[in-house]
């Protein structure tokens, strides 16, 4: 047994040693996983778009009341915090490949267990399904960084956005496929509104299975190896490598602001927005129409957003995330109910915000960490996002409730202005750093 664990060790180091010694193969490897990536997004897309679309709608059938329909949105996205959570622990450990697979096909068996309470009409189950069905949109968001593992730093948004645009393929078709799906699922005796799900189920297995067989070798396992390798010749302890993550808390404090907040204020608002076209006789088809446009400006733009930020900045596109949201929850606050020009606007709008948001604080907490933590980190950011948008989620109801969709549009336009004064005060710190190195 020693001397086969022996061998196994042996045949390891000699396959990393190839990629360590050699920048070409890491390029290959580079562009090989963001392919891998881009076809796994694709299906994940579809996967996440289900519970966005018909969650709060599937909710309000069972439930039979508006003061809840905030909750689905919140127990998918308190799911993905979990799993965000284990995703990044298992990613650390052994790697991209598990944690990104058992995430997605997690998420599968959530969507599977959501037609099953719509079929027996079942709140408990429902609730419970919601929140392993999370798992999904957890992946979803983590399979961005298998992309950057291998990238340089001038590579890293556009690695990012990659993964990223690819999702928008899937994400835009499941909300047009709403009336597609519901139709199928009348058809076979289940309730039209479970059916999207039917395809949140086959997409996320797919990804899954997309990502267990193909993200060989494992661009994490390799980018550690390469750091371990690097710090060995340049004789700096691995202990100090990791003091890095210390010198640039700022940076770390800074990307996990700028996304949780982009989360809070997106999720808040687009929640609510299917019950608010419900009240003003705006049908499926509409909801779908809505829905898609705001997928599309969060993934579609990703190509240009990543370019922008390699090229003018990570604060200077987190400050105008900021500014799009808040334009975006002015028009929803203030345009007329039953235009559908408005809504589609205001919700693509807020896609485009939170797009501008997500790469950006990505970009600035990858720069804050070392390989040896930058799994685990990402992780646990993730969870935050996830928690934000949980709480978006689950408190948007209760503010519809107990105000109105533009009260809530008001509250989410004035939090986006948080992000400046963070940015500003991350970005001139991160000036003093460099002038100390230059000196």
């Amino acid at each position: 047994m020693l001397q086969d664990s022996i061998k196994k060790s042996d045949v390891q180091s000699a396959w990393l040693q190839v990629y360590i010694s050699s920048s070409e193969k890491q390029q290959q490897l580079y562009k090989r996983t963001l392919m891998v990536v881009v076809i796994s997004q694709i299906f994940g897309g579809a996967g996440l778009a289900a519970g966005i679309t018909v969650g709060a709608l599937l909710a309000q059938d069972m439930l039979g009341t508006d003061s809840v329909t905030g909750i689905p949105t919140a127990l998918f996205t308190l799911g993905s915090a979990g799993a965000a959570l284990l995703v990044g622990r298992l990613s650390q450990r052994f790697g991209r490949r598990p944690g990104l697979a058992a995430g997605f096909l997690a998420g599968g068996i959530g969507a599977i267990g959501v037609v099953i309470s719509a079929l027996t009409n079942s709140i408990l189950l429902l609730f419970t399904s919601l929140l392993i069905y999370g798992a999904g949109t957890a992946t979803n968001l983590q399979a961005r960084y298998a992309g950057t593992d291998l990238a340089n730093p001038t590579q890293r948004a556009k690695a990012i956005s990659i993964a990223m645009v690819s999702t928008t393929f899937g994400a835009v078709a499941g909300p047009n496929l709403v009336d597609v799906m519901g139709k199928f699922a009348v058809s076979i005796g289940i309730p039209a509104l479970a059916g999207p799900f039917i395809l949140a189920a086959i997409a996320y297995i797919l990804a899954g299975l997309v990502l267990l067989i193909l993200l060989r070798p494992d661009p994490f396992i390799v980018a550690k190896a390469i750091a371990d390798a690097q710090s060995t010749t340049s004789n700096l302890p691995l202990e100090e490598n990791s003091n890095l993550l210390s010198i640039n808390r700022r940076g770390i404090f800074a990307g996990a602001a700028v996304m949780v907040l982009t989360q809070f204020v997106m999720i808040a608002i687009m929640t609510m927005t299917p019950i608010h076209m419900g009240h003003h006789g705006h049908g499926l088809n509409e909801v779908g129409l809505v829905i898609g446009f705001h997928i599309g400006a969060m993934f579609l733009p990703s190509l240009v957003t990543g370019f922008l930020v390699d090229k003018i900045g990570r604060a200077v596109m987190a400050i105008a995330s900021a500014i799009t949201l808040l334009i975006s929850g002015i028009l929803a606050a203030m345009g007329p109910a039953d235009s559908m020009v408005v809504l589609i606007t205001a919700l693509a709008l807020l896609g485009l915000g939170w797009n501008f948001g997500l790469i950006s604080g990505t970009a600035i907490l990858i720069d804050a960490t070392p390989p040896y933590t930058r799994a685990k980190t990402q992780g646990s950011v993730d969870v935050l996002i996830a928690l934000s948008g949980a709480l978006g989620g689950g408190l948007s109801g209760m503010v519809v409730a107990h105000s109105s969709y533009a009260a809530l549009s008001i509250i989410g336009a004035v939090l986006s202005l948080l992000l400046i004064p963070i940015v500003i005060w991350a970005r001139s710190n991160q000036s003093k750093v460099q002038q100390n190195k230059d000196n």
